[in-house]
């Protein structure tokens, strides 16, 4: 998986397709990612004698293939590829625009 945490990303397919946020986990066992603002649901907690119940929404994960990473350069989403810099360390690059990624 190409995803790291504080990557922008645009989601390609769902019902939060066209929205764009910031990865903010990924569950690489289960090829996910959970990007702020996208897939919210709402969790109804109980309650108990010093609380009230309430509704709480959170985001929830996304599959990995349903998100691109957003160009620098276009803002739009891209593929990723990889490549080594002048020292040899590889390197994550943009195939739109070969805009490194740090």
């Amino acid at each position: 998986m190409n995803f790291k945490t504080g990557d922008k990303v645009v989601v390609i397919a769902g019902k939060d397709k066209g929205k764009e946020g910031k990865i903010s986990h990924v569950l690489r066992r289960d090829n996910k990612v959970v990007v702020e603002g996208v897939n919210m649901v709402k969790r109804h907690t109980k309650g108990n004698g010093q609380t009230a119940g309430s509704i709480t929404e959170k985001e929830a994960p996304v599959h990995a293939s349903n998100v691109m990473i957003v160009d620098p350069k276009t803002g739009k989403g891209t593929r990723i590829g990889h490549t080594t810099d002048k020292k040899g360390n590889k390197v994550r690059v943009t195939k739109k625009s070969n805009e490194s990624l740090s």
